[in-house]
């Protein structure tokens, strides 16, 4: 006869009839006072009534009698947290992990939980162990969920300690600021575990063009330009006719030798954004390697024209000019271009761009004397403009070592402040 009445009560529950299902859950209970599932059912029925408190009681009893139901700790860590006791929402939910490790819709709350007492990197991992399960489970919605939540909470640097509370986290509010974020992520060295996000993402949505564009990328930065290829040739069937998507192609053929392919994927990507200097000088670079210098010098005063402080495009079409033996206009072009790092404090180029000076032979004088305005820039914006500090680092140093060159001096300076300031 329980029996009877608690069938009813699920089919009530099931029509949404909950004060029903209560009616007979509460039967059942009379002649079976230790029917732990007419507890939970009934704790469910009360919850969607959005009665917390008999819920949470009708559920403590389901537990009592069966303490191995999962089903139970997890309804009653959802009725808890509506009651804003995140403590006790917490407790158990981890129960309900306990006893089930891949039951995804725990992991998900316990994710949910995390976040508003402010744990946002546990939050984090819970989320992506609940995708993952959804995932394994073919549940897209819940997954998808879940890889957006993640999307809001991602930090764009500086990730915070998991067990370290923080309110000054700022997520990332949409799709474009998410692959950013793992496009830095990549740029700074760790392209594993951005490739790891990326192809989470693709499982999920295997029709996300942006996605594979921005795996491309990735592998663009890994060297697997081959695979990369496939991705934008993806992106590109998903009819995302992009020129971020043509220029980064172009690069990756170029890198692989397919000089022609890459100029084809540079005109296509100009079409569609002509003002881009960027690609200008990626279509520079190609027309250099053919050995067509007069070509890549007009696509890097192109890019010049639209951006008068690109550095990389002055370098670039000094090589050029060095190329055909125009060393004049070469030299000056390395000087904007060196003097353009220097201002961003970007020494690695800096110092390249130096190299490509000293390499210049010439009969004159003026290599040299560049080389050395070049090196007094650096040495100025190391001392924080006081030349006469600059002056008295110099002297020092013709004091310890006598009888080297002018320039071995503001060297030797530089690379002692730098050292220095390393340790």
């Amino acid at each position: 006869m329980s029996n009877e009445s608690y069938n009813k009560g699920i089919e009530k529950a099931k029509q949404k009839d909950y004060a029903g299902a209560i009616e007979e859950f509460t039967r059942a209970l009379q002649l079976a006072p230790y029917f732990a599932e007419a507890y939970y059912r009934r704790g469910l029925a009360y919850y969607d009534l959005g009665e917390i408190h008999k819920a949470v009681s009708d559920l403590t009893e389901a537990i009592a009698l069966n303490p191995q139901s999962v089903e139970a700790y997890y309804c009653r860590a959802l009725a808890r947290m509506s009651l804003k006791n995140l403590p006790g929402s917490l407790a158990d939910v981890e129960q309900a992990i306990r006893h089930n490790i891949n039951y995804a819709a725990a992991y998900h709350l316990r994710g949910t939980v995390r976040r508003k007492q402010g744990y946002i990197q546990d939050a984090i991992a819970n989320f992506k162990k609940a995708a993952q399960l959804y995932l394994e489970q073919k549940d897209t919605e819940n997954c998808r969920q879940c890889l957006e939540k993640i999307k809001q909470l991602q930090p764009k640097e500086n990730p915070v300690a998991v067990n370290q509370p923080s309110s000054t986290i700022a997520p990332l509010n949409s799709e474009k600021e998410y692959f950013a974020q793992l496009l830095e992520k990549a740029e700074k060295g760790d392209t594993r575990e951005a490739m790891e996000d990326l192809n989470w993402v693709l499982r999920v949505d295997p029709q996300d063009a942006k996605a594979y564009c921005c795996r491309g990328v990735v592998r663009c930065k890994q060297g697997n330009y081959q695979d990369a290829i496939s991705d934008f040739n993806q992106a590109l069937q998903l009819n995302l006719q992009d020129a971020i998507v043509y220029r980064n192609r172009g690069k990756a053929r170029f890198h692989l030798g397919d000089h022609t392919g890459a100029i084809a994927d540079f005109n296509q990507a100009l079409q569609i954004q002509p003002q881009d200097a960027m690609l200008y000088v990626a279509r520079g670079n190609v027309y250099r390697q053919m050995g067509n210098h007069l070509g890549a010098i007009k696509d890097y005063t192109q890019a010049l024209e639209i951006n008068p402080d690109d550095a990389t495009a002055y370098y670039n079409r000094g090589i050029a000019y060095t190329c055909i033996e125009e060393m004049h206009r070469a030299i000056e072009d390395y000087q904007l271009a060196a003097s353009m790092f220097c201002e961003k404090e970007d020494w690695a180029n800096y110092q390249q761009v130096l190299d490509s000076l000293k390499k210049i032979h010439s009969s004159t004088s003026e290599p040299k004397k560049t080389t050395n305005k070049l090196l007094r820039q650096r040495l100025l914006r190391l001392v924080g403009g006081h030349w006469e500090i600059a002056e008295r680092l110099i002297d020092q140093a013709k004091y310890n070592y006598p009888g080297m060159p002018e320039d071995w001096y503001i060297e030797k300076v530089i690379h002692d402040l730098e050292r220095d300031w390393d340790r």
